[in-house]
């Protein structure tokens, strides 16, 4: 009997985790963060406690990538587990088909309370009024706080299940943070949670109330090595940034002030992290919740003289990668496994317990994140369908990151190349340098491999594709990048 012991004992921890109680999900997403913008990721000048504390009471992918670092590609990324040229969503403005499956229609239909709050901006068409009606529009998403686009920091607007405006006199992220309170202190005890709130700051234009305001000071700020100054190319807002309702500022752009008010902004965003935290403590759900803590994009902030995002570089396309799960994920590690917005569905849901789809292309790195293993994809696919000069972008681009190197090209001619481990910020272009020739010719067959892998193919995406003012030029009535390309062949004179 003695000798049947341990097997005795192993069944029964099978059978007690077989009946755990699945484990909330709680998605954190501002917008417009990038990785280097968190005291955890070794910058000393922004003020991030309650981030850091997630860092360390959980895992952080210290590299995690925006696979099309935009924001309506980026979210339909991340809510898919598919790449933009499977699931439609290859340029700002365009809507998510009904017919394609959510990660948050995936965890209702397994039993799964789903809320969405903040900036959604995958229903197409005008951003304003922001109204989406209850329905397969809402994808899978049950509770509503939330509007299309807009970046009234300082005054937003919601939508909940009626097309009433609701307009709350906070930033942002304070306004909701007080929907997610919300929604977790109206969880039935019985039932798991999908919660994401993804705020609309850091996101242009700069600012943040001003007791975060207070918190920095531009002048004494120490940019990066690459920054370089003046290094907006749009015309100056004429009219100011609101820092409250009724005030009116705008930070200069090109400038150290603009690095000052995106550190307060975020923050202004930490002090929410944390509140989130200690609602998840008052309500008995912190042990059993995984928080993502991640973004749908970085921001140039000047490094390299760029603006905004778009770009392979690692202060575009590097977003925060933290997981945090107290009752499973390892506390303080950091691991250098590559992680992108398209793995994060299927790791989401291995960690859940629910079966990852075939249609997912992502990896599922949930062993990664229990701590079991450190092996992931050897390569990110990076990927930009369309032009937008105001980001400086005028050609389609695809890319690829290894271990050791980030590279990006166009159809017809090397863009960017920085070997990441000898020149960590990317000081130095390798692009067009004559002795990493044979590199180039291996990064471009892993490229193409990478591609064909994923079904991409360079006539995704097309210079006929043209926004202008952020926005897909289609007048509002194409619901496909297919249907806009048809259009715009078709009218030469009106498609650009």
């Amino acid at each position: 009997m003695r000798h049947l012991l341990p097997f005795i004992v192993l069944s029964v921890v099978l059978a007690a985790l077989s009946q755990a109680a699945p484990p909330n999900i709680l998605l954190i997403l501002p917008d417009q963060m990038r990785a280097s913008a968190m005291g955890c990721d070794g910058n000393a000048q922004v003020k991030t406690p309650n981030i850091d504390r997630l860092a360390a009471e959980g895992m952080r992918f210290r590299r995690t990538y925006a696979n099309v670092p935009v924001c309506c590609p980026a979210r339909a990324i991340l809510m898919t587990g598919t790449y933009p040229h499977v699931n439609g969503m290859m340029a700002n403005d365009l809507r998510l088909r009904e017919e394609q499956v959510t990660l948050a229609e995936r965890l209702r239909d397994a039993g799964y309370r789903t809320g969405f709050i903040g900036k959604w901006h995958l229903d197409g068409g005008p951003r304003e009024p922001g109204f989406v009606p209850p329905g397969p529009r809402r994808q899978g998403f049950e509770f509503w706080a939330a509007y299309e686009c807009h970046h009234k920091h300082f005054q937003p607007d919601y939508f909940r299940d009626t097309p009433e405006r609701l307009v709350v006199n906070k930033f942002e992220p304070e306004a909701s943070c007080d929907f997610a309170v919300e929604f977790l202190r109206t969880q039935p005890k019985e039932k798991p949670f999908f919660l994401t709130v993804q705020m609309g700051p850091p996101h242009d234009p700069y600012g943040a109330p001003d007791q975060y305001m207070k918190l920095y000071d531009a002048a004494s700020l120490k940019p990066d090595a690459s920054w370089q100054e003046g290094s907006e190319g749009r015309p100056a807002p004429k009219t100011g940034l609101r820092r409250g309702p009724l005030a009116g500022r705008f930070v200069p752009v090109g400038g150290r002030e603009e690095i000052a008010a995106y550190y307060a902004a975020i923050t202004a965003i930490d002090d929410q992290v944390g509140r989130l935290l200690k609602t998840l403590k008052e309500t008995g759900a912190d042990e059993n919740t995984i928080i993502l803590f991640t973004s749908d994009h970085g921001d140039m902030l000047g490094n390299h003289g760029m603006r905004r995002k778009r770009k392979p570089h690692d202060e575009s396309a590097r977003v925060p990668g933290i997981l945090r799960w107290p009752a499973r994920v390892p506390k303080g590690r950091v691991v250098e496994t590559l992680f992108s917005h398209v793995d994060m569905a299927p790791t989401l849901l291995a960690l859940a317990g629910q079966a990852v789809p075939k249609e997912m292309q992502g990896a599922d790195l949930s062993r990664v994140a229990l701590g079991e293993t450190t092996e992931g994809p050897e390569a990110v696919l990076l990927q930009i369908f369309v032009p937008f000069n105001p980001d400086g972008i005028d050609r389609p681009w695809r890319g690829i990151i290894t271990q050791d190197h980030t590279y990006a090209r166009h159809e017809d001619k090397a863009w960017v190349l920085f070997d990441d481990k000898a020149d960590p910020r990317q000081m130095k272009n390798l692009a067009e340098d004559a002795p990493a020739s044979a590199l180039r010719e291996r990064l471009d067959a892993r490229l193409a491999a990478l591609m064909k892998r994923h079904g991409d193919a360079w006539t995704f995406g097309s210079a006929e594709l043209v926004e202008e003012g952020g926005r897909l030029y289609r007048h509002g009535t194409f619901e496909s990048v297919q249907e806009y390309i048809d259009w715009a062949k078709a009218n030469p004179d009106k498609g650009r």
